[in-house]
């Protein structure tokens, strides 16, 4: 197969080009497109073997669910049993945006991931939404990688996991937040949060009050991607250090010195490059939510430059850092 790239720009053509993807979506193919999180690999959520091929295409596994992407003028009704309270404000707060909610589906609507719930989220990227709306149908949309690797935030990234394998990949340029969304589950009745991301804990909890933690059955048996499986994992070994920077970097030299590893390499807050001398490092960014944006590049890039260790430094969880630490913790998990 061969995999067409459509760059989309402000225009007529873009349009044109969305709307090629939207056709390759009504007959059962798979489109890789941008949201302001990670790019998703986008078929009908409606149709069974649509939705099957992109179980194939990433090698992703049977009871790992997909979320469901659609518009602000969706009929939730038509695949939700129900609308709790506490999502219907979450969504009035945060849709369009990066907050996935899981709720009970209707009987017989998927058939693929857990059984009887659905992740719905409404993306806040005018290429997804009109790709949306041009496709006149649900798009179920993991992000747009080999399963495992750390999520795609530019076209380039789905070209060299899935060139070849998918029919058409929508270059919007690089994802704004850089971080999957946020998933906040109401399938038990009380909210729990199953993902963090840019949408943060204090910010959902400003909007409905206390959250509950995610248990060791929704681990087992996941209503969100992220969960059960290995995540975001470089080719290197990962090493994961916390703490103030000062006392991070003194143990990371530690571990640079010690290793024996050919080719590792330092990953923290570019501020904190002074820290470390001339040992080798890539600065994350300045900001949280810059660090946040870059943190999948960067762990693609250790790769391309051949890094078999990566020593990363942490940052303090709060605030979109528990996202950060989130997806830092899964890559260093082997």
């Amino acid at each position: 197969m061969k995999t067409v790239i459509g760059k989309v720009e402000v225009g007529s053509a873009s349009v044109d080009t969305i709307k090629q993807a939207a056709e390759i979506i009504k007959k059962g193919g798979l489109v890789a497109f941008p949201t302001e999180t990670v790019y998703g690999l986008g078929a009908n959520a409606l149709d069974e073997a649509a939705a099957g091929k992109i179980y194939f295409a990433k090698g992703r596994p049977a009871d790992n669910p997909l979320i469901v992407h659609v518009n602000n003028d969706f009929d939730l009704e038509r695949i939700v049993q129900n609308v709790p309270a506490g999502a219907r404000a979450l969504m009035d707060a945060f849709w369009p945006g990066a907050l996935t909610l899981v709720m009970k589906s209707r009987a017989g609507v998927f058939s693929y991931g857990h059984l009887d719930t659905v992740a719905i989220r409404v993306p806040n990227h005018i290429v997804a939404k009109l790709l949306i709306h041009h496709s006149g149908v649900p798009i179920a949309a993991p992000s747009a990688n080999t399963s495992g690797r750390p999520s795609p935030t530019s076209a380039q990234h789905v070209m060299d996991d899935l060139g070849g394998k998918i029919d058409m990949i929508l270059d919007g340029g690089a994802c704004k937040h850089g971080l999957e969304s946020t998933v906040i589950d109401f399938s038990e009745g009380n909210a729990k949060i199953l993902r963090s991301g840019a949408i943060t804990l204090e910010m959902i909890e400003n909007a409905i009050g206390r959250v509950g933690a995610p248990t060791q059955n929704d681990t087992n048996a996941p209503k969100s991607p992220g969960m059960k499986y290995k995540h975001y994992s470089p080719k290197a070994k990962v090493t994961l250090v916390k703490g103030e920077p000062e006392a991070a970097s003194t143990k990371i030299l530690e571990l640079l010195n010690a290793t024996n590893t050919s080719n590792p390499v330092i990953i923290a807050p570019s501020g904190d490059k002074k820290l470390y001398g001339n040992a080798p490092f890539i600065g994350l960014g300045r900001r949280m939510e810059e660090i946040a944006a870059n943190l999948y590049a960067v762990l693609r890039q250790c790769d391309e430059n051949g890094h078999d260790e990566i020593f990363a430094q942490g940052v303090a969880e709060e605030g979109i850092g528990t996202a950060i630490m989130d997806r830092l913790y899964k890559a260093a998990t082997k």
